[in-house]
């Protein structure tokens, strides 16, 4: 890493696709910014915009593992570090769901040590899925949650769930200065065409002409943030003086069903494709929407871009990735898994 004139901030999980938009966020304000990034699911094509800036740095490593040295080093000393590292789609958490177990809770402590040790404000990237398939609806801070903690979803909900319990552990300690972000469902450019979550699946089966698959009967709900929202609640939470506010979402309220996000993907893309019904996923949510009044409060902060706006510039990045392959006739993927 270059040496560097004043603190840096380090992402870790910064190849990803909201932590790419977050670093070129913090790049743009003028940050000096790390991406501490495994490559497991985070790709390099997501920092090409900005990877040649000279205020940014990528070093791949896993958080799972002991830090690099360079991290390590006592002349190290970020402002700020953002956990954003460990895969956030079904598909993804699923495949290897110890490690992804192990990211959430080694990979939260090597990363609070680090917070503690440089004084550096530490900001966790939790999930809505620590309120399970919530019985409390919409869903708010102080809400326990409903997990089933032995499901295949659980090494992703526990394991966040782990992540916030040693967060606020090490805020009562006094060992760090902490915040906590829920977030709820977020898409835009940079998902990959496997996300598995309901907006790629949908756009990119649509935009290849495939059946789209919709699980149950497409009437469980969800509420879709666009990621520069996203990206704008996370700066604000880590930039938040006085009292430390607690886990706060971060996502959009407003809350449509599946089937009313496949017909507006259709219109959206002219496609034909048929709609084929298959088995709700286990321990799949069937309602999803934020209660962000502790955001507004707090933060002053809440969703501005539109659903319509947001799938017209997602629809657009998938049409550019596939479009090559899709033109010379080559490329049968269609996008498989589930439907958080």
């Amino acid at each position: 890493m270059v040496e560097r004139r004043s603190r840096p901030i380090l992402v870790a999980g910064g190849a990803g696709f909201i932590g790419s938009h977050l670093c070129e966020a913090l790049l743009a304000d003028g940050a000096d910014v790390i991406c501490l990034d495994s490559l497991r699911t985070g790709r390099r094509a997501n920092l090409k915009s900005f990877e040649r800036e000279p205020r940014f740095d990528f070093v791949e490593a896993d958080v799972v593992a002991p830090l690099p040295a360079a991290l390590k080093a006592a002349s190290f000393r970020p402002a700020a570090i953002f956990n954003l590292a460990c895969p956030a789609s079904p598909p993804h958490y699923m495949a290897d769901p110890e490690h992804t177990l192990l990211t959430s809770i080694i990979g939260t402590r090597a990363l609070l040590g680090l917070a503690e040790r440089a004084a550096a404000r530490f900001v966790l990237a939790s999930t809505s899925e620590v309120y399970g398939d919530p019985a409390v609806h919409p869903q708010v801070e102080t809400y326990w949650g409903n997990v089933n903690p032995i499901g295949p979803r659980a090494c992703y909900d526990e394991g966040k769930r782990a992540a916030e319990t040693l967060t606020f552990d090490y805020e009562r300690a006094g060992r760090a200065d902490v915040r906590v972000a829920r977030i709820f469902n977020t898409y835009g450019p940079r998902m990959q065409v496997d996300d598995g979550r309901v907006v790629s699946n949908v756009i990119c089966q649509a935009l290849q002409g495939a059946d789209i698959t919709v699980y149950g009967e497409g009437s469980q709900t969800r509420s879709f943030c666009y990621v520069s929202d996203l990206v704008d609640g996370l700066l604000r939470l880590s930039r938040h003086e006085g009292e430390a506010p607690g886990p706060i979402n971060l996502g959009n309220p407003i809350e449509l069903t599946v089937s009313d996000l496949v017909r507006r993907v259709l219109d959206l893309t002219g496609s034909s494709s048929a709609i084929v019904h298959r088995p709700l996923p286990v321990d799949d949510p069937t309602r999803r929407r934020p209660d962000i009044s502790k955001a507004e409060r707090v933060l002053g902060w809440a969703p501005t871009v539109p659903l319509a706006t947001g799938l017209e510039r997602t629809v657009a990045y998938f049409d550019a990735v596939l479009a090559p392959p899709r033109r010379n006739g080559r490329d049968s993927r269609t996008a498989p898994g589930l439907s958080a």
